[in-house]
């Protein structure tokens, strides 16, 4: 019993540029399929303008209304590849409605393989580089770049292949080739092969930051009282502003949260991997258009044994995370590292281990429109006392229009990074 793999997910793509592209997954629920599909969506940089979900615990219907973010335009986009990778995250559906929910347990991590790129150093290099690779669908999960004194550059990515096909001759060659080709007389040499213990080297911060800048990126909280300044500063001209109200009267099986917010990139998937690591899952959603660049959701939230919310303290911990995760999904901070002035940028990560999708693409757009050159980068985790954080740390060369020791330019700096993120 069950429906065709293809009519698991459909994509209706809009009848003119401007409209939107309509998505349905229809399948079996599982534990995290909300937040698994929107961080798919948000990594083939699209944008998430409506959505209606609803699931018995057993089988779930969800439909999405995307559109590609502003920053995303100019990239090639694969309808088929994304149809691959939503139909790789739903769970079989030519099995009885009664299937066993262990059968969908998380499939073993995939490989991770080192790419080392040597080449003639020039502005905006690392962005351009990260932009195939964003395209060949790779996810970058760990960075080194160096830059040697006599003007070459060596990167090593630590990716992993969203297709899964590097384990095969032909992709590996076929990136090698792309690389090679595009940037023809600056590369120097071009090496892909599996990572070895190298990778984990690449893992950890903690020891590596200073701790008055661990503080101020990792330990704010929402209380109003002003002491993280850079790393949670919005745009002055964008309201901050995020309500959840709380209904436990109107559903007897249900907590419904009303939900508004500033619009953002990501913000769908944000809030489901609130709820994810939080073990509370939504049975029935509207995620509604925009309206003067506020969102507004009704959401109806059951803890995993299929009862509403009424912990107080859990409820507390849920709501305040939540409005959280709305105001400041992803913390920016530039400070001095000695003589040098380092951009610090930090996202929660899931407890399943996955990061934020697109992060490092656009911090490094971000520079690249402002003229910045990058001498180092470097991407790690950092772990707090509750949570497991991705930090991108780069150290930037100065130039005439953004002088890195001026506070009103890095400042300056720091909201222009924030809005790339944000899709502002």
């Amino acid at each position: 019993m069950g429906i065709p793999a293809d009519d698991v997910v459909l994509i209706q793509q809009g009848n003119s540029p401007h409209d939107p592209t309509i998505i349905t997954v229809n399948c079996p629920d599982k534990s995290g399929l909300g937040c698994d599909l929107c961080r798919i969506i948000l990594e083939f940089g699209l944008h998430i303008t409506r959505a209606d979900f609803q699931t018995d615990g057993k089988w779930c219907y969800i439909v999405l209304w995307v559109v590609q973010l502003q920053h995303s335009k100019f990239l090639r986009l694969d309808w088929d590849s994304l149809k691959n990778r939503l139909l790789s995250v739903s769970p079989p559906c030519l099995i009885p409605l009664y299937h066993d929910q262990k059968l969908n347990g998380s499939s073993a991590a995939p490989s991770v393989y080192l790419l080392k790129f040597c080449c003639v150093d020039r502005k905006g290099l690392l962005h351009d580089v990260t932009e195939l690779l964003t395209e060949l669908e790779f996810t970058i999960q760990r960075l080194k770049v160096m830059t040697t004194p006599d003007g070459k550059v060596v990167d090593l990515f630590f990716i992993t292949d969203g297709r899964e096909l590097l384990h095969t001759k032909k992709r590996r060659d076929d990136t090698r080739g792309y690389l090679c080709d595009v940037f023809r007389e600056y590369c120097i040499g071009c090496e892909l092969q599996l990572a070895g213990p190298e990778c984990d080297n690449q893992r950890n911060f903690s020891s590596l930051l200073n701790l008055a800048v661990a503080e101020e990126l990792f330990s704010c909280e929402l209380s109003g009282k002003g002491s993280c300044m850079q790393a949670l500063r919005t745009a002055t001209t964008s309201p901050e502003k995020a309500t959840v109200t709380v209904d436990n009267l109107l559903s007897p099986a249900h907590t419904l949260l009303q939900i508004q917010c500033v619009d953002q990139k990501g913000l769908f998937y944000d809030i489901l991997r609130t709820s994810k690591d939080l073990n509370i899952q939504v049975a029935y959603g509207r995620f509604s258009s925009s309206i003067k660049g506020y969102r507004n959701m009704d959401l109806f939230f059951q803890q995993r044994d299929g009862k509403k919310i009424l912990d107080p303290k859990l409820l507390e911990s849920f709501c305040s995370r939540l409005k959280e995760e709305m105001l400041h999904p992803l913390r920016v901070i530039i400070t001095n590292r000695g003589p040098d002035t380092e951009l610090l940028v930090a996202n929660p990560v899931e407890l399943c281990g996955k990061g934020r999708p697109r992060v490092f693409y656009d911090v490094t757009l971000a520079l690249k429109k402002l003229g910045i050159c990058i001498f180092s980068a470097e991407i790690g985790r950092h772990s707090t006392q509750d949570r497991q954080w991705e930090v991108y740390r780069f150290l930037l060369v100065e130039n005439g229009e953004f002088p890195l020791t001026s506070g009103q330019a890095r400042n300056q700096m720091a909201d222009r990074i924030r809005r790339t993120l944000m899709d502002w």
